[in-house]
């Protein structure tokens, strides 16, 4: 399990000077996209490291494309692995989806729910955790329309990759409700499928509402009170996890975002008091 917890923040250099300044203590780790950072300049790497060596950090890879049909980037592998070595960072997750087709395409797409995407996800998610000699944690991905070919539900898929990968699963609740509105289920019907064991890492946002029935996963906006609602479900549900606050659009000075890291606190202090 992840040597953190409590509620944490996305680190976007939009906050580094204040952040560098005095980091509130409502903010118990942060979360990086090694992307981001690796190969960076060497000033950049010092302001890093500066926080690495004093706080909790995950990794969230954009990249892998875990169900993607190119063979796995092995030299990015080798550098997330070193990344998360130099920086003693105790877990990585990544989406359960695809974004690259002969280069990145910039947006997650969703994996068909068939017998032979499990095999070719679960196998790709092997190789990872065999280079990384650790256990990742899966996202649960947004998606608006769903692939022509599906064999079955989206959590029968999920569970099974989980199993049959034995990986961890990072928990993202606003894309359950995301999905939830767009594709007309019960969210908390939806969590009660999926396996308690196996949450390790949670994730909350904001989203956009383009119409009633379609919304829209953009991190770029407040979190809505059924999302907090789904939120405190979870906890009732799984028990507290390390939770962190998405922002990656529109982003405000850190202290418009504190009152939402606060209100994470403030859930998981009412399931462990």
């Amino acid at each position: 399990m992840p040597r953190f917890y409590g509620a944490g923040l996305g680190l976007r250099r939009d906050h580094l000077a204040t952040l560098e300044t005095h980091v509130p203590d409502c903010i118990r780790f942060f979360e990086i996209a090694p992307e981001n950072w690796i190969g960076t300049d060497k000033t950049s790497s010092q302001r890093l490291r500066a926080f690495t060596e004093r706080f909790p950090f995950v990794c969230h890879g954009l990249s892998l494309s875990l169900g993607g049909l190119n063979p796995l980037n092995l030299d990015l592998l080798g550098k997330l692995k070193q990344f998360i070595r130099d920086h003693q960072i105790p877990l990585y997750t990544e989406h359960l989806s695809w974004c690259s087709d002969h280069g990145q395409l910039y947006d997650l797409l969703p994996i068909p729910f068939t017998e032979d995407a499990i095999k070719h996800t679960v196998a790709r998610i092997r190789q990872v955790q065999d280079v990384l000699g650790e256990r990742i944690g899966i996202e649960n991905a947004s998606f608006y329309l769903q692939a022509p070919i599906s064999e079955m539900d989206e959590t029968t898929f999920i569970n099974a990759v989980l199993e049959e990968a034995d990986c961890l699963l990072h928990l993202d609740v606003n894309n359950v409700y995301v999905n939830s509105v767009n594709h007309a289920y019960d969210p908390c019907a939806f969590l009660r499928q999926l396996p308690k064991e196996r949450v390790v890492y949670l994730h909350m946002a904001g989203h956009y509402q383009q119409e009633p029935n379609l919304l829209i996963d953009t991190h770029g906006a407040a979190i809505i009170d059924p999302v907090w609602d789904l939120l405190d479900f979870t906890y009732a549900q799984f028990g507290v996890h390390p939770t962190l606050l998405e922002r990656d659009y529109n982003i405000p000075p850190l202290e418009e975002l504190l009152p939402e890291v606060e209100q994470i606190a403030h859930l998981q202090r009412k399931y462990t008091a």
